[in-house]
């Protein structure tokens, strides 16, 4: 997968949530929207310091989470 340049995670901004560039836009709230039935010309309207990337990098680290699998790890 190509490096994500726009998804950004910082202790001090939103909790350590994902976000987009570092502004108080998370991932979470992007993919919610687009879920919701929200188009991406509807949220650029409703955030207007969003990018078009912004929102296609947001889908992106979704996708790559919602593949991601946890491995547990064996007491010793």
């Amino acid at each position: 997968m190509k490096e994500l340049s726009r998804v950004t995670l910082d202790p001090d901004v939103m909790g350590g949530k994902p976000c987009i560039r570092g502004i108080r836009v998370t991932v979470g709230t992007i993919v919610g929207l687009l879920g919701a039935g929200r188009s991406p010309e509807e949220i650029l309207k409703a955030y207007p310091y969003l990018e078009p990337e912004d929102i296609r990098e947001a889908l992106a680290y979704a996708a790559w989470r919602a593949e991601e699998i946890e491995v547990p790890l064996k007491a010793s």
